[in-house]
């Protein structure tokens, strides 16, 4: 048989399950096989939570319906999904990367998950996630630091950088992140992912814990932008349980996947923001520079166009539209008072009882804020400041005819264990970029841009306009297509036997 579960996709697991060279019960029990070899022995990558113990039920329930019927259930049939903490699953234990709350089985499922299952993906596994997706980088009380699997002493990012390295190490299909400030695109630049933020409400968060809930966007990690644009198609739409779905109302139906156009640089004006590549006097921020620069010569070869942009007054916005302590303290306690079943009420509560990783210094600042935000003499200035921020960059982008932006995903690498323990970057300091996007409420992806002399991944990340997620991936497909940097890591290989 031809068909290798590492590094496959959506389209090949689909022609294997056709073509009777694979199984669905196969895919789950190599996948878990995996599981075992390199997340809970071997490397110990850590990315694992807790496993779906119906997984090979569901796998088999879908064997006997194709054998059946001779058709797939759905656009995922059969598709093992590594799922962040941070969505409830009905059945299967979710703690949000809280030691406070373990042992939390919902009764009920995400809105995104149910989407899954209904396009027939089984939930594999549930990854790790920093309490309450507070940091950037690997910590959580519940399961410990999850190790890249690039360079096992460095970290995989945060705060989905446990989907980040479980699909980057072939733990499970495609995977399912979350992204307030960037905490899709980062660990997809740690990982060698292509990682996507949408713009806010094209995907229901609801039955997702929340950071700052109308910045919030679940989206897809996967190893192809193809995958990624299968996923978002099954992801996206309104729901009623959340209002700012009305942004999937707005944006209507799109087939993603079809619109996928590896042509699509041969036309393209291209805005570099360079006054967010790293310092060149910084060894690792010249590594960087360096892939990106690449990067964007590769998209000249293919006609793309690169035209400079400055987004004025850039800092001023960033610190001005940052509602992190202004809100998230809010959020989070309105979603653990909605669920009388949880241990805890309040975000205050498990910080008194000191029961979050102290790597997740972020709660320490969130725990201090508003319990109303709109006591904060600040709040409506800040709101605001988001629609100001967006002009501000659209109008830069209008000047010069740009359709999209262009810049390192993070300005250094991954940072080792020992720098990130030794408290070199806490995380109000840590140089990403992500940021731009999350606070202007515009959609972004970071793709793999190639590896450090180190061998460390880098992303290179492609902002568009609001709701236009369609020619945001097309950019990427095209520039994926030429370039083809994702590249398996030689710590987890295909296991043999």
């Amino acid at each position: 048989m031809s068909f290798k579960l590492e590094e496959t996709t959506i389209s090949k697991i689909h022609t294997a399950l056709r073509a009777g060279e694979t199984t669905c019960v196969d895919l789950v029990s190599g996948y878990l096989a995996r599981i075992e070899a390199y997340d809970r022995s071997g490397p110990t990558i850590n990315s694992i939570v807790t496993v779906n113990p119906h997984a090979r039920d569901e796998a088999a329930r879908l064997d006997a319906q194709l054998a059946t019927s001779g058709q797939l259930s759905g656009p995922l049939h059969g598709i093992p999904v590594v799922v962040k903490d941070q969505a409830e699953t009905a059945g299967i234990m979710t703690c949000f990367g809280s030691i406070a709350l373990d042992g939390y089985i919902p009764t009920k499922d995400a809105t995104a998950i149910a989407k899954l299952h209904a396009a027939g993906a089984i939930i594999l596994a549930k990854t790790a996630m920093p309490d309450f997706a507070t940091s950037w980088f690997g910590y959580s009380s519940k399961s410990g630091t999850t190790r890249n699997p690039y360079d096992l002493a460095h970290d995989p990012g945060g705060s989905s950088g446990g989907t980040g390295a479980a699909v980057a190490a072939n733990l499970g299909a495609i995977g399912l992140g979350e992204d307030t400030g960037g905490s899709i695109r980062l660990p997809s630049s740690f990982d060698n992912l292509v990682g996507l933020k949408v713009t806010p409400g094209l995907i229901s968060r609801a039955g997702m814990s929340p950071l700052v809930v109308f910045q919030d966007s679940a989206g897809p990690m996967c190893r192809t932008v193809t995958d990624t644009a299968k996923m978002l198609e099954v992801l996206v739409g309104f729901d009623p349980a959340d209002p700012y779905t009305a942004t999937a109302a707005i944006a209507g139906e799109v087939k993603y996947a079809e619109r996928l156009d590896k042509a699509a640089l041969s036309s393209a004006r291209i805005g570099v923001v360079r006054q967010v590549f790293g310092d060149a006097s910084d060894p690792q921020a010249a590594e960087v520079n360096a892939v990106i620069e690449a990067a964007l010569a590769a998209m000249v070869t293919a006609g793309a166009t690169p035209v400079d942009i400055a987004i004025p007054d850039l800092q001023h916005y960033i610190e001005l539209s940052s509602m992190y302590v202004t809100h998230s303290r809010h959020d989070i306690d309105g979603f653990l008072a909605a669920r009388p079943q949880l241990p805890m009420k309040a975000l205050k509560d498990i910080v008194d009882a000191k029961k979050y990783h102290p790597k997740c210094d972020l709660i320490d600042a969130l725990v201090e804020g508003p319990e109303d935000p709109y006591s904060d003499p600040e709040y409506y200035q800040r709101y605001t400041a988001r629609e100001q921020f967006q002009r501000v960059v659209i109008n830069e982008m209008a000047k010069v005819g740009a359709t999209a932006l262009v810049f390192p995903t993070t300005q250094v690498p991954s940072p080792s264990r020992a720098e990130l323990d030794a408290g070199k970057w806490p995380l109000l300091d840590f140089p990403t970029n992500t940021l731009i996007a999350a606070q202007t409420w515009m959609p972004a992806v970071s793709v793999p841009a190639g590896f450090t002399p180190n061998g460390l991944p880098v992303g290179l990340e492609i902002v568009g306009f609001p709701y236009r997620e369609a020619e945001l991936l097309s950019l990427a497909y095209a520039y994926e297509q030429l370039t083809r940097h994702r590249t398996p890591s030689v710590h987890v290989p295909e296991l043999t036997g």
